[in-house]
């Protein structure tokens, strides 16, 4: 009984309020990274894939040194390195800022390497019946890449949403700050905690990954 004493003292209706405030914030930030970081990576990749003069090699150097560095030194950088030139942020605009940056990068590489599994007698054909490479990429080429490029974004998104843990370094009030506010209080509120944030964690993932999973079968 002595073991179970510390879970029935942390597990209180103000705990898991606190909790469940700290994740609705995690929620929160990661459905705004996701919309801001799929529109920006599609257009990333989009143009790489047209190889655009000059552009496109541009934004492979930009999209190949953010995928080369920590989300953790980006999210140091956007907080405390933009506001010495004048880009001061709040810290959840601060952390939607990082985690955007980053992860259009990575999708902006699925959203490329998706077009590119697309034939290329399809573009050729669209040309030939008097479509613009515009138009033949819009009703012939996207549509069938997208339907391959949804399992790995959503992938990419489940990873999203566990990185907006690393926002902690900068004190943002999400699930894993309020969580170690609690356990802060007494040594032995540490294990129930981290059970709990586990669980709210493992559901909305599991949820992603099952999402994940159908529309890989659906591609099979």
């Amino acid at each position: 009984m002595e073991f179970l004493a510390p879970f029935i003292e942390v597990y209180t209706l103000d705990h898991f309020k606190f909790l469940l405030e700290g994740f609705a914030v995690t929620l929160k930030v990661a459905a705004i990274s996701i919309v801001l970081s799929f529109v920006i990576g599609g257009l990333i990749g989009t143009v790489r894939y047209a190889r655009i003069p000059v552009v496109s090699k541009l934004l492979a150097l930009v999209v190949e040194t953010i995928r080369n560095l920590p989300l953790l030194l980006i999210i140091f950088f956007t907080y405390f390195a933009l506001p010495e030139i004048g880009l001061e942020m709040e810290i959840s605009t601060a952390a939607i800022a990082a985690l955007t940056v980053f992860e259009s990068a990575m999708i902006s590489e699925i959203i490329r390497g998706g077009l590119n599994s697309i034939e290329k007698g399809q573009i050729e054909a669209g040309r030939a019946s008097g479509l613009t490479y515009i138009q033949t990429l819009r009703y012939i080429i996207l549509p069938q890449a997208l339907r391959r490029m949804v399992p790995p974004i959503v992938s990419q998104f489940i990873s999203l949403l566990k990185d907006t843990s690393l926002a902690v370094v900068i004190a943002l009030p999400d699930l894993l700050h309020n969580g170690q506010i609690i356990y802060a209080q007494k040594g032995s509120y540490v294990i129930p905690v981290f059970i709990i944030m586990a669980l709210m964690y493992f559901i909305v993932n599991y949820a992603l990954s099952l999402v994940a999973r159908k529309l890989e079968l659906k591609q099979s």
